[in-house]
């Protein structure tokens, strides 16, 4: 049963209503720390978090619920130099950190649900419900959670059924028609066993509108179930079981076309609405044995994600292209580890980690007619020109030109049709110590090392079926040419990944630190390049398809063979490497003014060797891809800071980041000219230069028996500027969007109306540039606009 005052939406601490309800003393005088609170289980963490050498936030169940927390999205708002955007639909969950991240493959961050690894970035964006806490971990965490956490990471936990017991039920309603249901039992069966269930339903018609096929461009449905039994049969043994199962079906993509001079985007103008929906099935066990002077625990994890994304991939209302992708995923993971629980001056932490992945991707690409149109002129235009050359050089052009309409011209009709089969395995191993040591009475020096080996595999079947029948000057044939690409090819990495640390703390909990660590991105393939790679292909080869059926004059099939030196060619293009960073970070966590303030502070600098960077493939835009730039660096400031007033009445809390993520030599060549294209001094697009954040909330108590308490809040979250390309030619700039909401306590329920971007303020949240259509086009995704609503929730 929640507390009578906890109705207080704080993002970044706790009140002190949830002090008195985990039978903590209310002390007037304190902001407590969150990480000291909600306790969890850690299976690597020796320091709660505020007392290690790192930056980090804890946001704790209260301020996920109250504040609306959704997602990790929702989150990133108000965690400095953290920013996930809604990018078109929940296949794409990047996230970026301090200067790092991107849309496809490898991600910059990890994510632990109840300390289970989450594999596949598709899966990040998730629902959140029933959270008791979500940590976010900024800077490299390799040394102990691996590859692809060198921005940091993202751990979430559930509700434990041994601290939540009854039943508890949420309504909620709001514009677009969005709509919530959650209901939850947890259940303590014994001093040994307890067991929770929770399912929940979360949907919105959506705020934009596909001119072309007048349906929703962005309505979404979601829902899911999650079951969690714990046992602790002995004072040694605790055993925890958790299935989570999550559905999600939306309209994707709503990009319209964006107009540089103005920044205005027009309304999503598609010929078919593109979709996506997801089957996520996350499972793990984690046993924890309590000895003397040591902790051992295991974690096992198996995961299950099945997906399809239907995208129109020219985002145009012409029938150029669309993509119907399919992921069918298996996940296995195992962690070992051993860490000490004493009072010595040496705390230490050893482990294991394996996992391999199972993922097959169907990705078939259907050229439409516009397409279909646009080439067959093409290749008329281009035998046209042939034939007009070479008449004219004998007639002259009038008469060639006379000649060739006479005899019936030349018409050409073309299709084209990739089907696409992707296998890429993925294995990682990884042993990993660190070490705590008290080298003085307040000096704690941090050193860490892990070893991880990853290889990743790609089998592919892929191939250009083109089917064209022309007619030239009276003659007619029928040509289909086939050009089957089938390969595989792997690579394997292998790291050090080390850490090091000083940390000097005072009596009242405040401390000083720094840290340099190693972060590291792994390597892989871009299966996404290959539409791109096929169509080229195509284009390469139709004059020797042409050439054959002109000189046989009646039908026929070509069948396209490759040389070694072009399946060689072709794995230099798919083909990305690793991502390297060294973090060197300065940082305090403060308790000011007798513990009424809380303030974190941090300075980094990271150097970055073969940034990762998705783009757009600059040959006809179809595909992304991964590519790599030499160099490049980002530094940046992190501030948090909140506090209490008015005899905890007011709470208050205001975030800052600025990161400066800049190309040292990063130099590429123009497709189209063939010159160098040098972006040295130039921003890493997709990264916000600032982001802030501002809350207030003050409670008004009722002295009633049914009437408790009413809280009046207000806040205030933003970023920019952004550059949406690596020359920086276009961008969205800095902006703010406003919330508000009352909430009232009563007895044994509350009600919260809410209110988001309250100023409507327009904006951007992705942008980019696409050659689809043979034009260049700029299309953008905007954000939400105002949006209001009411929550009801009861406790039983």
């Amino acid at each position: 049963m929640r507390n009578k005052s906890l109705f207080i939406i704080l993002l970044l601490w706790p009140a002190v209503s949830k002090a008195e309800s985990l039978n903590i003393p209310s002390d007037s005088s304190r902001v407590y720390d969150l990480d000291e609170v909600v306790v969890v289980s850690q299976p690597k963490d020796t320091y709660r978090l505020r007392q290690q050498p790192l930056a980090s936030t804890v946001i704790g169940r209260d301020q996920l619920v109250d504040h609306g927390m959704g997602d990790i999205r929702d989150v990133s708002a108000f965690v400095p130099s953290l920013a996930m955007p809604a990018y078109g639909s929940r296949f794409t969950s990047s996230i970026y950190v301090r200067g790092i991240g991107s849309r496809v493959n490898s991600p910059s961050m990890g994510v632990y649900v109840d300390n289970i690894p989450l594999s596949n970035k598709t899966a990040f964006n998730t629902h959140l419900y029933q959270t008791d806490r979500v940590d976010v971990l900024r800077g490299p965490q390799g040394t102990l959670y691996g590859m692809n956490a060198e921005g940091g990471l993202v751990r979430i936990y559930s509700k434990s059924p041994f601290s939540h017991q009854g039943t508890a039920l949420k309504l909620g309603l709001g514009t677009a028609f969005y709509r919530n249901v959650e209901v939850a039992h947890s259940q303590q069966l014994s001093s040994k066993a307890a067991f929770s269930l929770a399912g929940f339903y979360q949907g919105t018609n959506g705020f934009y509108r596909n001119t072309q096929t007048d349906r929703s461009a962005d309505k979404m449905d979601e829902a899911g179930g999650r079951f969690r039994l714990m046992l602790r049969p002995s004072a040694h043994w605790n055993i925890d079981f958790i299935s989570d199962y999550q559905y999600v079906r939306q309209n994707a993509n709503p990009y319209g076309v964006l107009h540089l001079d103005n920044n205005r985007v027009d309304d999503p103008s598609q010929n078919e609405q593109s979709c996506y929906q997801r089957n996520l099935l996350t499972n793990g066990l984690h046993i924890q044995y309590s000895g003397a002077g040591f902790i051992m625990q295991s974690t096992t994890s198996w995961q299950f994600l099945r997906d399809r994304l239907l995208m129109d991939a020219d985002y145009s209302p012409s029938d150029f292209f669309k993509v119907d992708q399919r992921q069918l995923s298996n996940s296995l993971s195992q962690e070992f580890t051993i860490k000490s629980a004493n009072k010595s001056r040496w705390h230490w932490t050893n482990g294991m980690f394996l996992a391999h992945e199972w993922l097959k991707t169907t990705a078939p690409n259907t050229f439409g007619q516009a397409f279909s149109q646009q080439m067959g002129s093409r290749i008329g235009n281009m035998i046209y020109g042939q034939i007009f050359r070479s008449l004219a050089d004998r007639m002259g052009e009038t008469a060639a030109a006379a000649m060739i309409e006479r005899l019936g011209g030349v018409r050409v009709n073309m299709g084209l049709w990739v089907p696409s089969s992707f296998h890429t395995p993925q294995s990682n191993i990884g042993i990993f110590h660190e070490s705590n040591i008290e080298i003085a009475e307040h000096l704690t020096a941090t050193v860490g090392l892990r070893y991880n080996y990853s290889r990743n595999s790609i089998s592919y079947d892929t191939s250009g079926q083109a089917n064209m029948d022309f007619s030239i000057m009276g003659s007619a044939a029928k040509v289909k040419m086939v050009s089957p690409f089938v390969n595989q090819e792997h690579s394997s990495f292998q790291q050090l990944l080390p850490k090091f640390g000083l940390l000097y703390r005072w009596s009242n909990g405040s401390n000083i630190y720094t840290t340099v660590t190693k972060g590291y991105r792994s390597g892989g393939f871009n299966i996404q390049l290959f539409s791109d790679i096929i169509q080229t292909d195509v284009q390469n080869n139709l004059r020797v398809a042409l050439q054959q059926a002109m000189e046989a004059r009646k039908d026929i099939e070509v069948n396209i063979s490759h040389t070694d030196e072009e399946y060689a060619t072709l794995l230099e293009g798919i083909r990305f490497k690793p991502e390297e960073s060294w973090n060197y970070e300065a940082g305090a966590h403060l308790n000011l003014f007798g513990n009424t303030v809380q303030a974190d502070l941090a300075a980094y600098y990271m150097q970055i060797r073969n940034q990762q960077l998705s783009v757009f493939s600059s040959d006809y835009g179809y595909g992304r891809k991964m590519v790599n730039a030499g160099r490049s660096y980002s530094c940046g400031l992190e501030l948090a800071v909140r506090g209490q007033a008015l005899s905890d009445h007011l709470s208050w809390a205001a975030t800052y980041a600025y990161t400066h993520a800049e190309f040292k030599d990063y130099t590429t060549n123009d497709n189209a000219t063939g010159e160098a294209v040098d972006y040295c001094g130039k921003r890493v697009p997709f990264v916000p230069e600032h982001s802030f954040s501002l809350l207030a909330d003050y409670r008004v108590d009722l002295h009633h028996d049914n009437f408790k308490a009413i809280i009046f809040g207000a806040d205030l979250n933003g970023l920019g500027s952004i550059y949406w390309d690596e020359m920086n030619t276009y961008q969205q700039q800095v902006y703010a969007l406003l919330g508000a909401h009352i909430g009232v306590q009563l007895e044994c329920c509350h009600v919260n109306l809410w209110a988001r971007n309250l100023t409507n303020t327009h904006y951007n949240t992705f942008a980019f540039q696409s050659k689809a259509t043979g034009k260049s086009l700029y299309f953008a995704q905007r954000g939400n606009p105002f949006q209001l609503g009411i929550d009801f929730g009861w406790n039983f």
